[in-house]
C-alpha cells in the first residue's frame, strides 16, 4: 500500500486535509453553530414555564418559535449577501453577536409581547450563522471529504442542544420555574468567548476572497433566480422547508409532549432528551459519511422517509410504555439529524462562488421560515386535537422534502471552483 493510499484511509483524514487555516475555520464554525443551537434550545426547554408564567395558549407559545424562525429567514438571507460582499468571517462574527445579545435580553422580558419581539430579533443572528459557517468550511474542503466535514459542523447542533439540556436540568432543579426560564436565557451570553477566538484566528479561504473582490454579481438575489439557477433555488428552498418543518416541530413540542402527555418530571425529561440528542449527534456524523458514499439526494430521501415513519411510531406509543419512548428516541434523533448532514455540502455545490453565500443563505433560511409555520400549526390544531395527534404534521413536512428532490441535481464529487 502506498503512502498516499494509507493517508487517505487514516481516521479523520478529512480533518488533516483542511490545513491549519481550515482547521481553525472548522473550530470557529463548529463553536458558532453549537452555541447557536444552545441559544435556540433554551426557548423550547423553558416553554412550559414561560407558558405558565405569562398564561399563554398553545397557539401563543408556538408563535414564539415561529416568529424566531421566520425572522431568522430574513437574517439568513441578509447574512448570505454579506458573506459574499464583506467576507465569511466578518459576517460570522456579526451573526454570533446578534443572537447572543438578544438571547440574553429575552431573560429580562417583562411580558409576552416583549418576549415575542426579542425572540424575533434573536432570529436575525440565529438565521445567518449556519449558512456562513458551513460555506466557510466547505471552501476549505476537497470534494472527496466535503460531506463528512460539513456534517461534523452540523453535529455541533447536537452538542449545543445537549449542553442546553444539562443546564436546563440543573437550573430547573435548583430555581423556581418563574426564575429558571430567565436564567436559561441569561446563559446565552456564552458566545462572547467564541467571538474573541474567531477574530484572532479565523480567515476566509483564499479563493473565496478572490471571487468576492473580482466578481461584479456577487451577493445578488436577482442572480439566483436567473437561468438554470431559478429551478435550483425553488426546489432547494422547498427541500429546506420540508426538512426544517419536521425538525422544528419536534424540537419545539417534544419537551412539552414528554411533560404533558407522557407525564415526565424535569429530570426524567432531561434523561429522555439525552437519548434523543445522543442519537442526533451520531446521526449528524454518520450522515456525513453516508452522503459522501451514496450521494446527496439518496441520503435526503432515506432519512426523510425513516424520520416520518419513526415520528408516527413515537407519538402512537401506548400510555404506560414510557420505556419504549425512551429507547425509540435514539433512532428518531439519529434520523432527524442525519438528514441535515448533507445540507452544507449540497447547497454549497449548487451555486457558484460569487453567489454561494446568497444562494445558501436564501434557500436554507426560506425553508426555516416556511418550516416554522409547522410548530404554530401544531399549536393551533393542538387546541382541539391532542398534542400527539397534532405532531403528525412533522411527518407531512418530511414528505414535502422527498418531493422536492425530484427537481434537484446530484452534486456528489463537485469541486468548488
Amino acid at each position: 500500500m502506498s503512502t498516499t493510499t494509507a493517508e487517505r484511509t487514516r481516521p479523520f483524514e478529512w480533518f488533516r486535509s483542511l490545513g491549519s487555516k481550515g482547521r481553525r475555520a472548522f473550530a470557529g464554525a463548529f463553536g458558532g453553530y453549537g452555541l447557536d443551537s444552545y441559544d435556540f434550545q433554551v426557548l423550547p426547554l423553558g416553554m412550559v414555564a414561560i407558558t405558565a408564567y405569562f398564561g399563554l395558549t398553545k397557539l401563543e407559545a408556538g408563535l414564539l418559535t415561529t416568529v424566531t424562525l421566520v425572522v431568522s429567514a430574513v437574517g439568513g438571507a441578509i447574512a448570505g449577501i454579506m458573506a459574499d460582499r464583506i467576507g465569511r468571517v466578518r459576517t460570522l462574527i456579526i451573526t454570533v453577536v446578534a443572537y447572543a445579545v438578544f438571547t440574553v435580553l429575552c431573560g429580562f422580558a417583562p411580558n409576552y409581547e416583549t418576549l415575542l419581539v426579542l425572540t424575533a430579533l434573536q432570529g436575525l443572528g440565529f438565521g445567518g450563522e449556519w449558512a456562513v459557517g458551513a460555506i466557510l468550511v466547505a471552501e476549505y474542503t476537497s470534494a472527496k471529504y466535503r460531506g463528512r466535514t460539513v456534517a461534523f459542523i452540523q453535529s455541533a447542533w447536537a452538542v449545543g442542544w445537549g449542553l442546553s439540556v444539562v443546564v436546563y436540568t440543573v437550573v430547573f432543579s435548583i430555581a423556581s420555574d418563574d426564575l429558571a426560564w430567565r436564567i436559561l436565557f441569561w446563559t446565552g451570553a456564552l458566545p462572547a468567548v467564541l467571538i474573541w477566538y474567531v477574530r484572532r484566528n479565523v480567515s476566509d479561504a483564499p479563493t473565496a476572497d478572490e471571487k468576492r473582490v473580482s466578481h461584479h454579481e456577487r451577493g445578488s438575489f436577482k442572480a439566483i433566480f436567473q437561468g438554470n439557477l431559478t429551478r435550483t433555488t425553488i426546489f432547494a428552498a422547498l427541500l429546506a422547508t420540508g426538512v426544517q418543518g419536521g425538525y422544528y416541530t419536534l424540537a419545539t413540542w417534544l419537551p412539552t409532549f414528554l411533560k404533558t402527555e407522557r407525564h415526565l418530571t424535569v429530570v426524567n425529561t432531561g434523561g429522555y432528551l439525552a437519548f434523543l440528542i445522543s442519537g442526533a449527534f451520531i446521526g449528524y456524523v454518520c450522515g456525513g459519511y453516508v452522503t459522501d458514499w451514496i450521494g446527496r439526494k439518496k441520503t435526503f430521501a432515506l432519512f426523510a422517509i425513516l424520520s416520518a415513519l419513526l415520528i408516527v411510531a413515537y407519538i402512537n406509543i401506548p400510555a404506560g410504555a414510557n420505556q419504549l419512548v425512551l429507547w425509540l428516541g435514539f433512532p428518531l434523533g439519529f434520523c432527524m439529524s442525519a438528514i441535515f448532514s448533507g445540507f452544507g455540502s449540497f447547497l454549497a455545490e449548487l451555486y457558484p462562488a460569487e453567489l454561494r453565500g446568497t444562494g445558501q443563505g436564501f434557500t436554507y433560511n426560506f425553508g426555516r421560515a416556511a418550516g416554522a409555520l409547522f410548530p404554530t400549526l401544531v399549536g393551533l390544531v393542538g387546541q382541539s386535537w391532542s398534542l400527539s395527534e397534532a405532531m403528525v404534521f412533522a411527518a407531512i413536512a418530511y414528505a414535502i422534502a422527498v418531493v422536492a428532490l425530484f427537481g434537484l441535481p446530484e452534486t456528489l464529487g463537485t469541486e468548488l471552483k
